[in-house]
């Protein structure tokens, strides 16, 4: 537990950490060495394959041209991906290692380092192999043949690729001899090309696209004997028409009913109207009158002015109400009445004709009628045709299924028929080709020989071995340091356990110059213990520690030495009893709180309560249990003293780094 504030701290980190650092540097650079001289080398062999455009690079295969397959919409599709799974499949590689274990296993190297590396892989191998026997006799793993174990490592060996947009494949093959993996690589790819020739050279091809042709061609001339058979029975060409046909002739029919059925009520209701006006008229009418004035009338209306003019000569006479006067008033009045009885003219001739309105209704009564049964008659026409056209329909419909069946399975079968005979063609034109051995794979490069191997680079490891050294060196000390729980001085134990630091004593076992800030510490001891609480009632310092050995016994003597120089009185406490008169100091050594039992009972007494702590040694696990055993016992714990505090960094690496800060 180390604060990091500046560039300092961080070369104090680097000396703390230095057995550490240097252990890692010099385990780095020997791994390297030793890699560099003694690991296997591996060569390279590599070859160049171009795929052509061809039948056997086509994009679709032939049922997605022929069968209108759906595909569903993705990036363009690269063949040569293909060709790398069939290059790098099992069964080539199982052929690889069958040919390496018969014809190239055994052979011995030549040169002094060689020989030595083949030796030590031997019995590396002989190891393994004793142990996977081990492991296959308890069941923990699996037996397998030589050449099993030889595919997997062939397997991880081997490495083909291409680059985007590219038709090349680019094959490379790594082993511990350049003129094994030249021939491997060889081998490999004839293996490759056998293989590749055998699995889409499909010989049966075409007897099967030839059986499947005849067989459709029976089954047409089955189905078009069924199918005309039906139709036949029918009357129609197809189920479809003749159902449209009879849909639509019926839909005629029920339109004509329907009008006809309304023509025929109107009829109906016009007849029934027609009769009913006929009867309200004169079957004859007038057709000349001679008329004349009534004579009587004439002479009564003579009489009446007569009359008339004899009353006014009587008025001449007589008075108004005179009995003669009102007699000729009541004659006058008779008179008037019978005047009013007569009429004004009378006939004297008449000519009589039948009547021409009623003459039409009856004839047009007569014509309706005559339409109504005409329209009952065509109706019943209408229903005999309506149920003749649907029984027809009914049946129609029951032989449908069959007939929809059959010119479906007709169609399907003829234009599988066609695909059969067009595929057909193909697979003949395949057959020969693959009679002919022609491919479109083209080795363009070779398997090549390269004696110079890819693995290890030797100078480049010794060349990179100290710098990876110091690298690793400095990864493991910042691990140290994230790991590291360790207290080194004091700046964090406050923000970290809550308890302030009172002083950090340095190490005496180091440099002289260190006596000074010795003493400076113990002098800051001092500067914080409350003087008026000294003066009246006298003070019991306890100073305890986690373990033992961490310094509690040399702390106390001297401070004792710094209170006889201050010339106050000052004692180690002998037992629990013992307590500090006024303006006395009493220390109470309390180490080993974990397992010292009496160590509790002596700091019952206590004032003040400090924790010794070892710097570099003492540990946050250990100090939280003291200070929780403390807490938990005395209720507080008033600081912490860092003991054996040291300044890891040289004085004379600072002393030039001063030197430096000035130059510059």
């Amino acid at each position: 537990m180390i604060e990091i504030r500046s560039f300092r701290d961080i070369a104090r980190l680097f000396f703390i950490f230095y057995n550490e650092f240097r252990l890692a540097v010099v385990v780095t650079v020997s791994v390297a060495v030793l890699g560099a001289f003694l690991l296997p080398s591996r060569f390279e062999s590599e070859a160049r394959l171009l795929v052509k455009p061809g039948r056997e690079t086509s994009i679709l295969p032939i049922e997605f041209g022929d069968r209108q397959t759906l595909v569903a919409p993705s990036t363009q599709r690269d063949p040569v991906v293909d060709e790398e799974k069939m290059l790098t499949g099992r069964p080539i590689i199982r052929k690889v290692a069958e040919y390496y274990l018969t014809q190239m296993e055994g052979q011995a190297p030549q040169g002094f380092w060689k020989t030595l590396k083949h030796h030590m892989k031997e019995a590396a191998g002989w190891v393994l192999d004793k142990l996977r026997s081990g492991l296959v006799s308890v069941g923990l793993s699996e037996d397998q043949t030589p050449v099993d174990r030889l595919v997997g490592k062939l397997e991880k060996a081997f490495e083909v690729t291409h680059a985007a947009g590219s038709n090349v494949m680019e094959v490379g093959f790594t082993w511990d001899d350049p003129y094994i993996a030249q021939q491997v690589v060889s081998k490999w790819i004839e293996f490759y090309q056998e293989e590749r020739a055998r699995a889409l050279g499909d010989k049966s091809l075409y007897e099967f696209y030839e059986s499947e042709s005849r067989k459709l061609a029976r089954q047409i001339a089955e189905d078009k004997n069924t199918l005309a058979t039906l139709l036949m029975s029918i009357d129609g060409i197809s189920s479809k028409e003749k159902l449209e046909a009879i849909s639509n002739r019926l839909n005629k029919l029920n339109a004509e009913r329907s009008e006809a059925i309304a023509e025929q009520s109107g009829l109906q209701k016009g007849v029934t109207s027609a009769n009913q006006l006929a009867m309200g008229l004169p079957k004859e009418v007038t057709t000349l009158r001679e008329l004349s004035l009534n004579p009587v009338r004439q002479d009564l209306l003579i009489k009446l002015n007569q009359m008339q003019v004899d009353r006014v000569e009587a008025l001449k006479v007589y008075k108004s109400d005179a009995p003669q006067i009102n007699d000729l008033d009541a004659a006058i009045d008779s008179l008037k009445a019978q005047i009013d009885l007569e009429n004004h003219s009378i006939q004297n001739m008449e000519n009589r004709a039948p009547n021409e309105l009623f003459t039409t209704l009856q004839r047009n009564s007569l014509q309706s009628s005559t339409r109504v049964h005409e329209l009952a008659a065509r109706i019943a026409a209408y229903d005999n045709e309506l149920a003749e056209l649907k029984g027809d329909y009914q049946r129609i419909l029951t032989m449908e299924p069959e007939i929809s069946r059959l010119e479906r399975t007709l169609a399907e079968a003829e234009k599988s028929h066609a695909l059969y005979l067009s595929s057909l063609e193909k697979a003949r034109i395949d057959r020969e080709l693959d009679k002919s051995r022609i491919s479109n794979i083209a080795v363009i490069e070779e398997a090549t020989f390269s004696p110079a191997r890819v693995f290890p680079k030797s100078l480049t490891i010794l060349l990179a071995a100290f710098p990876a050294g110091i690298a690793v060196g400095f990864l493991v000390i910042y691990l140290s340091y994230l790991l590291d729980q360790r207290i080194h001085d004091g700046s964090s134990i406050e923000t970290a356990f809550g308890v302030p630091t009172w002083c950090s004593i340095p190490d005496q076992r180091a440099e002289d110059s260190q006596t000074a800030i010795f003493d400076a510490a113990i002098y800051r001891f001092y500067s914080l213990l409350p003087r008026d609480r000294l003066a009246n009632e006298g003070l019991t310092i306890g100073i305890a520690s986690a373990r033992h050995g961490e310094g509690v016994s040399f702390i106390a003597h001297a401070f004792l030495q710094v209170l006889a120089d201050r010339k106050i009185g000052a004692r180690i406490a002998v037992n629990e009893s013992d307590v500090a008169k006024p303006g006395e100091v009493v220390l109470i050594e309390a180490s080993a709180l974990s397992s010292n039992r009496a160590a509790f009972l002596m700091l019952r007494n206590a004032n003040l309560i400090l924790l010794v702590v070892q710097a570099g040694q003492s540990t946050v696990p250990v100090i939280e249990n003291a200070l929780s055993i403390l807490r938990t016992a005395f209720q507080k714990v008033d600081g912490v003293i860092v003991n054996r505090r040291s300044y890891e960094v040289p004085a004379s690496l600072l002393a030039r780094f001063e030197n430096l800060k000035r130059a510059i």
